[in-house]
């Protein structure tokens, strides 16, 4: 095997990042595909559909603009002098000042196979392809962990539709193959964990339920997984299961389905539990949405994770990465389809009257606090 080229010094045009790339298969593409073009120029009509913009390194990226952008030489001129390699590196050389002829050469001498410039093209596509995807994760993990943005659930959907779009346009440009789902073992999914102010509005939901359960017949878009603790989380099943059966819905009766699913214990006493749902404020469906706006957030971010996980694995194909990358944004599609039931006009407006007199988010808890109670997680 020829030996491998040394990269070019690093520049104000690399980074430490750059360096570390230098490691992937993807570095050594792309010096067989440059030194493939350099020797014969016209295996450029091999590579129509690459462009710069999918090399991961500064200096190749800027070798590749330049070949593409001279004339290619005469094959028989280009076998006898070095002269249209002299013009790539006087084209190459004003932004990537690092680069030299003996670079070049060494990439010449370092290509395997001229012939196989289509196959080291689709390798720097594929890698491509998998950065891009890793970026546009880590974005919307990003997003939906900001919390000084202006409308946070709206830029998270938004970056959840550029992701589904990018990934609908990747799998026009790769072919599936049997096989299709990741290689990566799936990681064990974080417990979420919330504050005050999220315990504070569980529990408001949980007691406003309690109180007007014709309103919670209509909110069948909130789920026990929506909420952090799972303590709320049985307790909210036990509203909804009393409910839906047509049963009397108060704090005595919610109690009871509790005690048949096993929440009465020493840490939760029978007072501790009446004392929880007792005191309302506002309306179920206010407390509901943002119950389940953490949840939206909070599942956009397990999504985003799970995407980088599978992008960070080198063994996955740019198929495998579009196929595990759409089954974890339906994950977040389910959820989201549930959130736009709950923000639908008629619910948004019963919503913002309701918020007109709900407690401060924020600020003290009611007067008949509900007593501390520890939780689960």
């Amino acid at each position: 095997m020829p030996h491998t080229p040394d990269t070019p010094d690093i520049t104000e045009d690399d980074d430490l990042d750059r360096v570390r790339a230098a490691l992937q298969p993807v570095h050594y593409a792309e010096q067989a595909l440059l030194g493939a073009l350099l020797l014969d120029p016209q295996r450029l009509a091999d590579t129509t559909t690459l462009t710069a913009g999918h090399f991961d390194n500064h200096n190749h990226a800027t070798l590749f603009t330049a070949i593409r952008t001279l004339p290619t030489p005469d094959p028989a001129d280009h076998a006898k002098d070095a002269a249209w390699l002299t013009k790539v590196l006087e084209h190459a050389r004003p932004k990537s000042r690092s680069l030299s002829s003996s670079y070049l050469h060494s990439l010449i001498q370092f290509c395997p196979q001229p012939k196989h410039a289509a196959a080291y093209a689709r390798m720097i596509r594929a890698d491509h392809a998998r950065r891009t995807l890793s970026l546009h994760a880590e974005r919307l993990a990003l997003t939906a962990t900001d919390p000084a943005g202006p409308d946070t659930t709206a830029a998270t959907l938004a970056h959840a539709d550029t992701l589904a779009r990018l990934l609908d346009d990747l799998a026009g440009q790769f072919a599936p193959h049997p096989g299709s789902l990741p290689r990566t073992p799936p990681a064990p999914t974080a417990a979420r964990h919330g504050g005050e102010e999220d315990l504070y509005e569980e529990r408001c939901l949980l007691a406003t339920a309690t109180a007007y359960p014709a309103e919670v017949a209509q909110m069948r878009w909130l789920a026990a997984e929506d909420f952090i603790w799972p303590l709320h989380a049985t307790l909210w099943q036990c509203i909804t299961a009393l409910v839906h059966r047509g049963d009397m819905v108060d704090p005595v009766t919610v109690l009871s389905e509790a005690q048949h699913r096993g929440l009465i214990t020493d840490t939760l006493t029978s007072r501790d539990l009446i004392a929880l749902i007792s005191t309302p404020a506002a309306s179920p469906e206010y407390w509901g949405e943002n119950v389940l706006r953490r949840a939206l957030l909070a599942r956009a971010h397990t999504v985003a994770t799970r995407i980088t996980t599978y992008t960070d694995d080198l063994a996955n194909t740019p198929h495998q990465l579009i196929t595990g990358s759409r089954r974890a944004l339906a994950d977040l599609n389910s959820l989201r389809t549930r959130w736009h039931h709950a923000t639908s006009p008629a619910l948004a407006t019963r919503s913002a009257q309701a918020s007109a007199t709900a407690a401060p988010r924020a600020g003290p808890p009611p007067a008949t606090t509900p007593p501390a109670v520890r939780l689960s997680r």
